[in-house]
């Protein structure tokens, strides 16, 4: 004779306790696209970051600025994984990336471009392209792979350099080429380090312009590490500042501008410029 199944019974859910008759709920709060939290680096004696915390929030652009060795670049390299921390975490969508290698970041949508341009100057642009398309590409159609480098090239404005070898270009055409390689992936999260670097002034308000249009059109998120402050307070929702390792500021362009320690620390006069 066949008994019925007996399931267990259900035990209440870990959002809520019973007390008294009361029902306590968990309050869920939205989760930042990418967290650092109390992040500490060091290498030997030398702490290259000190206790840092800091949030990108999805469908924002945040700046992260400082003087040259405040821990600007070394936070990106954090981020994708290059470094083992001392302490703290860093994680995407609340999920910690500490045990993702970082050959296997931009599987979590993460993508970057670098101070140096670090380009094959012996292969064509579009096949400098295909190179950031390389991961998740195993089982897509290659024609569709090409398509999607194309129109990385066509966001860029530089499809017209398709089929030339990267060499003997101009600078500010190779900066773009390397950031079609960063979009090609599909980013949510895009961490751009220096982009202005050697851009004279109409090439940077190109920039600013290429950097507003793949934020609204493809809804990628962006932390853009820089020294051109007039980029910087212009297209940022939010700025973090470094020095020596350390977080001293962390608000909106308007009050980093008017913050004193700031000031002193790294940007002097040129904040007063940039706001007038």
């Amino acid at each position: 004779m066949r008994t019925a199944r007996r399931w267990p019974a259900r035990a209440a859910p870990k959002s809520c306790s019973l007390e008294s008759g009361r029902v306590f709920r968990r309050v869920f709060r939205p989760v930042s696209l990418l967290s650092v939290r109390n992040v500490t680096l060091r290498f030997g004696g030398i702490t290259a970051l000190q206790d840092v915390s800091f949030d990108v929030e999805e469908g924002t652009t945040s700046g992260l600025i400082g003087p040259n060795g405040a821990g600007k670049t070394t936070t990106f390299n954090v981020v994708t994984r290059l470094y083992r921390l001392d302490q703290g975490d860093v994680l995407i969508d609340g999920r910690t990336l500490l045990r993702t290698p970082p050959s296997r970041i931009v599987g979590h949508g993460i993508a970057r471009t670098f101070q140096n341009v670090e380009l094959f100057p012996t292969m064509t642009v579009l096949e400098n392209v295909l190179v950031g398309a390389h991961w998740g590409s195993r089982f897509e159609r290659e024609r569709s792979v090409r398509r999607r480098a194309r129109k990385a090239l066509e966001m860029i404005d530089a499809e017209q350099f398709a089929d030339r070898p990267a060499s003997g270009l101009p600078f500010g055409t190779l900066k773009r080429i390397e950031l079609a390689r960063a979009l090609v992936s599909t980013p949510r999260l895009l961490l751009l380090d220096e982009p202005a670097g050697g851009l004279n002034h109409e090439e940077v308000e190109s920039l600013a312009a290429l950097l507003r249009r793949i934020r609204t059109e493809l809804r990628v998120t962006l932390l853009l590490v820089e020294h051109h402050m007039g980029l910087v307070m212009t297209i940022s929702d939010h700025v973090n500042v470094l020095n020596f390792g350390r977080l001293i500021a962390s608000g909106p362009p308007e009050e980093i501008q008017r913050n004193p320690e700031v000031i002193e620390a790294y940007l002097g006069g040129e904040l007063e410029e940039t706001s007038a």
